[in-house]
């Protein structure tokens, strides 16, 4: 005998994420009839010898489809509910979006992930060595005395395709914590540099916080403002949030850049988001727990006369507690407990802070 599972309408309880969810549900020899997906996805299939796991893309595929586009969406009403008076910028929307139109989980395009994880940009205070200088873009750290119209800095960011921010709904049944099921749903070859990538950043979002700073890794656009919102101490409506504003992949080639304005932006106390390597977008949101200056630069390139750029700034006035081998301090000639720590926000990173009246 046969069994078949119908699946009536696109409620997010048809998710099944977990083996004992599926084993419950879908007997060894059943099939699953999904009359409502497109012609690729549609037909009656198989689960003999099938990871259970197999079907989440299946079926996450009928959940996507539900879900409204533009600002009509779950997150972007979430955004506005959360953070009043601050719109949400237009790369997220785009990721938000892509969540749904072009889900990793549905279309299974080729994962891109960076040739060398960026670990500088996230672990301050973590004990170890760190990569060579070298390997830093150009004009990532600078000096605080550097944050001046009229000033000029060489910058140079490569391009970037960061993955796309599932719904929350979606987010919540996918695997995270566990590699084996992240990899299988996934399609990604356990030997592989992103599996390895993976596999650090799920280490490091287990990883314990250094003494004095926050650290908290998130799936969905949801929880990164709720985080944020929870690292600041204060009510959700007097926060705000800014992303740097620069073409889309997030790449500037390199060449001298002229700062045309500067915004200070309201807190002495920041957070920053930073997407970590993963298929979907996950980020790791922390705070030193010192004081912090951020700013909006305005800058616009002396030899490619392009569009100009907004990039989000922030400066780390007290890094006393940092670990003396963290590029930034060769970079900029200085060491822990010296002079302030400035760095932009890459791509599509978000940083948050508490309005005061300017931001």
């Amino acid at each position: 005998m046969i069994d078949r599972i119908h699946v009536p309408d696109t409620e997010t309880y048809i998710i099944l994420h977990r083996q004992r969810e599926l084993q419950s549900l879908v007997s060894p020899n059943s099939f699953v009839l999904y009359p409502r997906l497109n012609t690729q996805h549609a037909a009656v299939y198989g689960t003999s010898n099938m990871h259970p796991l197999a079907l989440l893309p299946v079926l996450v595929a009928a959940v996507v489809r539900g879900h409204p586009a533009g600002t009509g969406t779950p997150a972007a009403r979430f955004w506005e509910e959360t953070l009043p008076g601050t719109p949400m910028p237009d790369v997220i929307t785009d990721l938000v979006q892509k969540g749904i139109d072009h889900s990793p989980l549905v279309e299974h395009y080729q994962i891109n992930l960076p040739n060398k994880d960026p670990k500088w940009t996230l672990r301050y205070g973590d004990p170890g060595s760190f990569a060579d200088k070298a390997e830093v873009p150009p004009g990532l750290f600078f000096n605080k005395a550097q944050v001046r119209v009229g000033g000029s800095m060489n910058v140079s960011f490569p391009p970037e395709l960061v993955p796309a921010i599932l719904p929350r709904d979606v987010a919540g049944k996918v695997p995270f914590s566990n590699l084996t099921d992240v990899l299988s749903v996934f399609n990604m070859t356990p030997s592989s540099t992103a599996a390895a990538m993976v596999n650090d950043t799920l280490s490091r979002c287990r990883a314990p916080n250094p003494a004095g700073e926050q650290k908290t890794c998130t799936t969905s656009l949801e929880a990164t403002l709720q985080t944020a919102v929870r690292m600041l101490g204060a009510g959700s409506r007097t926060v705000w949030a800014v992303t740097s504003k620069i073409p889309a992949g997030g790449g500037l080639p390199l060449q001298p850049y002229v700062i045309e304005a500067v915004r200070t932006l309201d807190g002495d106390r920041h957070v920053g988001c930073h997407i970590v390597p993963f298929p979907y977008a996950v980020y790791q949101c922390h705070s030193t727990g010192q004081p912090s200056a951020a700013y909006m630069v305005s800058l616009r390139g002396l030899r490619e006369h392009g569009p100009g750029i907004a990039m989000a700034a922030i400066c780390h006035l007290n890094t006393s507690s940092w670990n003396p081998a963290y590029p930034a301090f060769e970079i900029l000639h200085t060491k822990p407990g010296g002079a302030p720590v400035c760095h932009f926000m890459r791509y599509a990173n978000m940083l948050f802070g508490v309005k005061t009246g300017k931001a």
